[in-house]
Order: structure tokens, then sequence, then C-alpha cells
């Protein structure tokens, strides 16, 4: 598996990571076994937030590491409804208990809400003095708000910025990735594989995944991945509900597209114009 330098904290993690979105809605044992098999497999990289299934999925991915915590890239979100300063830090602490480990490697910010960034930037630098987290980043946030981060927090403070991309929504491409990459943020694409949305069988863009696919040996979604993957700086944190799935999406580091592919891709699912508003889901 591929690791490259996770922004300013010059951790080695995995290009493609595990994603934990609506696993509460998945077989416990399952999913923890999933996770386990992930972290074999080399995909050390583990993303949750307090907002998933309020808790529970924290519960979980701290029985799944359990015992391998130093294996793990571990980050979680703090929700805007608690990113003041004091809340921040208490939620911080809330989500330490439920995954039964004493730090966290990135802790963001899940999306701007009604708290001056002044509040949670000065918890995440006391919980970084105080060993409770190593580093910290933001999620959902377009240039405009990542630049007022960067004035309020300093040159390289910012790890990274965990956004929505995939081959049907690549809106970060005008102006996040650019901004992200000169400053050496790094971008965090969740749902890489479309959230349920992935292209249907009988369309254009599936069938150059699908040829693509058979060029290499590998499965249309490694395709879709390795596109997103395909400028430095990035990572994709897929979710897997078994493990065959968890096996398909650490396949991904095991080709490389080429100019030829990349192009083919770009043509069958464009980039579009830039919105007003960067999409979350």
């Amino acid at each position: 598996m591929e690791r490259r330098y996770f922004g300013s904290t010059r951790h080695e993690v995995a290009v493609i990571g595990q994603g934990t979105w609506y696993d509460e809605n998945e077989d416990r044992d399952s999913s923890i076994a999933t996770l386990r098999l992930g972290l074999d497999v080399g995909m050390n990289h583990i993303d949750t937030a307090e907002m998933y299934g309020s808790g529970a999925v924290e519960r979980m991915v701290g029985q799944a590491i359990a015992g391998r915590r130093d294996e793990v890239f571990l980050v979680s979100k703090v929700l805007p409804q608690n990113a003041s300063r004091r809340a921040t830090i208490t939620a911080c602490e809330r989500s330490l208990g439920r995954l039964r480990t004493n730090r966290l490697d990135c802790y963001l910010l899940h999306w701007r809400g009604r708290y001056p960034l002044e509040e949670t930037i000065a918890a995440f630098e006391q919980l970084r003095q105080d060993g409770k987290i190593l580093s910290w980043g933001v999620s959902n946030f377009d240039v405009p708000d990542l630049k007022e981060v960067w004035n309020l927090a300093g040159e390289g403070q910012l790890a990274c910025n965990q956004v929505l991309y995939h081959l049907n929504e690549r809106a970060i491409e005008h102006a996040v990735i650019p901004w992200c990459e000169k400053q050496g943020v790094a971008v965090v694409a969740y749902s890489p594989l479309g959230h349920g949305k992935f292209p249907g069988p009988r369309s254009t863009g599936a069938r150059v995944l699908k040829e693509i696919a058979e060029l290499h040996d590998a499965t249309p979604r490694q395709v879709a991945l390795q596109f997103l993957l395909r400028r430095p700086g990035l990572f994709a944190i897929p979710k897997a509900s078994t493990p065959e799935h968890t096996l398909e999406n650490a396949g991904t580091g095991d080709f490389q597209l080429s100019a030829a592919d990349l192009e083919r891709i770009d043509q069958a699912f464009p980039p579009g114009p830039r919105p007003a508003r960067l999409p979350m889901l």
C-alpha cells in the first residue's frame, strides 16, 4: 500500500484509508473484523466522527483497534455545534473515551458552524499542547474558509481538509486542491466511490472504467480510486462493509494509470463548472 506524508504532520499515511460513515447500520462484528483486515493489509488511516451513530461508531472503532493503536493513523471530528473552545475540548475527551485511546492523530472540525473559528482553533491548539491530539484540520471547507483558518492559525498548522470527491463530483479540483497543494495541506476524499451512486453498468463512464480496468487486471472501483489519487497530497477513505470490499480497496495501489487512461476518464467524467458553494453530502 502506497503511503504519503499527511500534510504538515510528516506522518506517512496510506493513500487508501478506511471510512466508517454509517457503520452503525452494519453488523457490528463484521464491521470490526473488516477494519482489522484493513489494518492487516496496510490501510492504517481510520476515519470516524462523534456524529456517526451518535458515538456508536467510535466505540466500534475503539474495539477494532484495541491492542493495535500504534498501527493506526486515527482521525475523528467535532460537530460544529460543539465547536466552542470549551465544548471542543469536552467533545474530544468524549471521543477519546469511546475510542479507548489517549490521543488522536488528527482532529477535524466537521463543517463550519456558528462558533468563531478562533475558538475552535484555540481548542485544537490546547488539545495538541496537552497531547490529546497530534494535529488538526477541517472538513468541507472551501478556499475562503481555508484562507481564514490559515491566517488565524499561521503557516503549517492546518494538516488537512476532508471533502466530498468522486468521479461525478469534482468541484474541489477548481480551487480547493490547487490551494491545498500550494500550502502543503492534505486533501482527503470522503465518499470517493459516490456513496451508493457509482456509475451504473450501462453508462458511458462505466464502460470506460471497465475497459481500463481490464487493461490493468483491476476493477472499475479501483480505477476510479486511482484517478482520484493521481495528484500528490491526496488521500481517500472509502467505506467497506465486507472483507472482499476491503481487499478490493487495498488493491488500488497495485497498478498505475497511464496518461491515456487519465485522459479517457477525465473526458468521461468532466468536472463541470465551479459551483457557488462547495457540495456536501
